[in-house]
């Protein structure tokens, strides 16, 4: 339901449809502009963004070209086609050719699309066959010119042929008697054949009209020349005249043979035709939405309204070709905190247009069009929307601007329950002021314990004061800049805001007498008051960007903090596994030089007490001994008793005979960490399905390890989707650079990936 029933004028959407109606190429299309209106059916308005969204997508999507065609109305043709006897001309059938052509490609088209990507494109495709048979059964009898083809049947040939070589000896005939005429004098000397009632003749001067002999078929307005066709082609002509009308009835009946095949397929033209013009339809949608920078928000199924960004579509429309901007507008109305919003600010501060802008786009949105806001924007819908923009004062139904408002509010307070939006513009305007801003309270308290959702602006103090005052409802304030004395056409929810009468009053160029005076009867309090309160507000904004920048900064050193902490544990496990490494290898060099000992023992007793023979082994053992415990290392007191490590392994080779174990340094504590972390890297992130926080912890932590390990190249999985997580992307790997360059390092390089291998939906970055 809306409210009142001119809601569209007075929120500017009628140059939204009219916008629509230019982009339309056809009047199927045009038809359904006409006939969109606000829906309240969350199922339906899903499937209208989301289709419009896919169609969009598919336009600009470099792997596909979207077919191009003409789209024909032919649903006047097709109710003739269904009654027996009439058929369509040429110029018709050439229409409902190329009509059905473009269908045929579209269904091919829709067909090809990838069915997770464009599910509901798909299903516009009706997967009609016949309509490549019809386009045939009309090429076999138009040429491409749209005119009836000479091989439309052999019939029509043979009497075009005969046509042709008549024509041919006609015209000889008449060239051979205009000359022998120049020569005798009787026409002038530039005549010409020409023709009159279908016949070729020649101007003759009527004084020699008998001269020449033959039918005389019509003379000039002076009467100066008559236009005699000779006896000489009367035959030859009269037979033209019968072969014309021969051609006239086969071609009535090749075309109505034509219809006639035609007629059994009339259900699956008309299905095309319904096709065509929701594509017509869509596509001016879809260049509506490139125009505006439209996206669609994420859709809710309860009464809520979340726009980040928002900008009028009409002022973007009208200010973008003369380079100006359209100040963006963020937000939020909720039903657990802030149900109501009531704006203040000075005049001409951007109230009005705030109120518009969210009455316009969610109007918008629930007619299924996307809507210029942030990507991050949500909204739900609302059964009802009323609004109360304008004087509605009439003569004719006694009604002044004080009572119009009246009669609005009534309906407001009858009408409105939980899903409604109301959007109220300067409410309790036009009486008195101290009543009118107390029927102004009493109303809005009413609509607060109704559970009403809306927008309204307001200069009333009390109101002020109420917002502040009631849950669920909150102050908003348009900005000015004092200094400037200018508006800043900024809202900020939060605060109250000024008139700023008095500064704008001066600016003006108004008395200062008059001014002292105002000011006097006012009391330089309410002027204080008034300055105070925006102090306040400025100091608020201030604080605020202080302590976002201060979480900003926090939520960095705990993301640091975990990071080291994983660092360090990774380190941690890689000390313990190099340590139990070392202690195995100590075990295998002792059991290696116990076996060497027990050698010499065996050598010793063999040698059966030669002392020169016992001294070298024992000179051996003691040497041996003497090179273990100096490459003795130091460790943990948890290691077992009697353990002994070597640290330097090139020396084993040579205090053991075998050469058991390989000349391998021991590698430093940070090498290892980094080798073990090359062996586990990953060159490919895949962060499609995560939310943004979660996001930009795994991309930080991730560019980290890329880093440390020299990567060299790696890849960013986000996906192309509502484009969220590219951008977030994007801005860390900006701000890494930032960050690179103030420290004296190369910047990344990034970009798109190949577009036959993920295009858009990945980033490549070359470290």
């Amino acid at each position: 339901m809306i409210y009142p029933a001119n809601i569209e004028q007075k929120i500017d959407f009628t140059v939204i449809r009219d916008e629509l109606n230019r982009r339309c190429s056809s009047s199927l299309g045009k038809e359904r502009v006409e006939a969109m209106q606000m829906e309240t059916d969350f199922e339906e308005v899903s499937y209208r963004l989301h289709v419009t969204d896919q169609m969009r997508l598919a336009e600009t999507d470099p792997m596909l070209t979207f077919p191009r065609g003409d789209i024909h109305d032919m649903r006047e043709a097709v109710a003739r086609i269904r009654i027996e006897g009439l058929f369509l001309d040429e110029a018709e059938l050439d229409d409902l050719r190329h009509s059905l052509s473009y269908a045929v490609d579209l269904e091919h088209f829709f067909a090809g699309l990838d069915e997770n990507k464009y599910p509901l494109l798909r299903q516009l495709a009706t997967a009609n066959n016949q309509l490549p048979i019809i386009v045939r059964s009309i090429d076999a009898v138009l040429d491409r010119y749209g005119q009836l083809s000479d091989h439309a049947s052999p019939e029509l040939a043979r009497i075009r042929r005969e046509i042709t070589n008549l024509q041919g000896s006609v015209g000889r005939t008449l060239a051979s008697i205009l000359r022998q005429a120049k020569a005798d004098g009787f026409v002038e000397a530039d005549a010409a054949p020409t023709l009159r009632e279908g016949r070729l003749v020649i101007p003759v001067s009527p004084a020699f009209k008998r001269k020449v002999g033959g039918i005389v078929h019509d003379e000039s307005a002076t009467g100066k020349t008559v236009y005699i066709e000779p006896q000489q082609v009367v035959d030859a002509n009269n037979h033209i005249r019968e072969l014309e009308g021969a051609e006239r009835r086969e071609r009535v009946r090749i075309l109505t043979a034509v219809t006639d095949g035609l007629r059994p397929n009339t259900d699956a033209i008309l299905a095309s035709q319904e096709m065509l013009g929701e594509v017509d339809f869509l596509r001016a949608k879809v260049s509506l939405a490139q125009t505006l920078h439209a996206i669609r928000p994420e859709l809710v199924n309860e009464p809520l309204l979340e726009w980040s960004d928002a900008r009028h579509p009409v002022l973007w429309l009208h200010y973008t070709p003369q380079g100006k901007t359209v100040v963006p507008l963020s937000i939020r109305l909720n039903k657990d905190t802030n149900r109501m919003l009531v704006i203040s600010g000075p005049n001409a501060g951007g109230k009005s247009v705030c109120l518009k802008t969210v009455a316009l786009l969610q109007y918008m949105m629930q007619c299924g069009l996307l809507v210029p806001v942030a990507e991050q924007s949500r909204a739900g819908l609302f059964d009802r929307m009323m609004i109360d923009i304008g004087d509605e004062q009439s003569i004719q139904d006694e009604l002044s601007t004080y009572s119009s408002h009246l009669r609005n509010m009534r309906a407001f307070v009858r009408q409105a329950d939980e899903r409604t939006l109301i959007l109220i513009d300067e409410m309790g305007t036009g009486t008195e002021p101290l009543i009118g801003g107390a029927l102004a309270e009493a109303i809005l308290r009413e609509l607060v314990s109704k559970h009403v959702f809306g927008v309204i602006t307001t200069h009333y103090t009390n109101l002020k004061h109420f917002a502040e005052q009631t849950k669920g409802v909150v102050n908003g304030a348009m900005l000015y800049d004092r200094a400037a004395m200018r508006p800043l056409f900024q809202l900020s929810i939060g605060q109250a805001g000024s008139s700023f009468a008095i500064e704008i009053a001066r600016q003006t160029g108004l008395g200062e007498d008059i001014i002292a005076y105002a000011t006097e009867l006012v009391g330089e309090e309410h002027i204080d008051y008034d300055k105070q309160l925006q102090d306040i507000a400025r100091d608020k904004r201030y604080w605020e960007k202080k302590r976002q920048s201060i979480r900003l900064k926090e939520k960095e050193l705990e993301s640091k903090i975990a990071d080291y902490e994983e660092r360090m544990a990774g380190v941690k496990a890689e000390k313990k596994e190099i340590l139990e490494k070392a202690r195995q290898q100590a075990e295998d060099l002792l059991q290696q030089s116990n076996a060497t000992i027990e050698r010499t023992i065996r050598e010793i007793k063999e040698a059966k007490a030669d002392k020169e023979k016992t001294k070298a082994a024992r000179k051996k053992v003691e040497s041996l001994k003497e090179k273990v415990e100096s490459k003795k290392p130091r460790v943990e007191s948890q290691e077992p008793k009697g353990t002994k490590v070597l640290r330097d392994f090139r020396d084993l080779k040579a205090l053991t005979k075998g050469g058991g174990l390989s000349e391998q340094p021991q590698q430093s504590h940070t090498s290892a960490v980094v080798h073990s972390r090359t062996m586990k890297f990953e060159r490919t992130l895949d962060l499609r399905g995560y939310r943004a926080d979660e996001a930009l912890e795994k991309l930080i932590a991730y560019m980290d390890d890329a880093l440390m390990v020299g990567a060299g190249e790696v890849t960013i999985l986000h996906g192309t989707g509502t484009g969220a997580l590219k951008q977030l992307t994007r801005d860390y790997l900006n701000d890494l650079n930032r960050q690179r360059r103030k420290r004296g390092k190369i910047a990344l390089e990034f970009g798109d990936g190949d577009v036959n291998h993920g295009g858009a939906g990945l980033t490549i970055v070359k470290l």
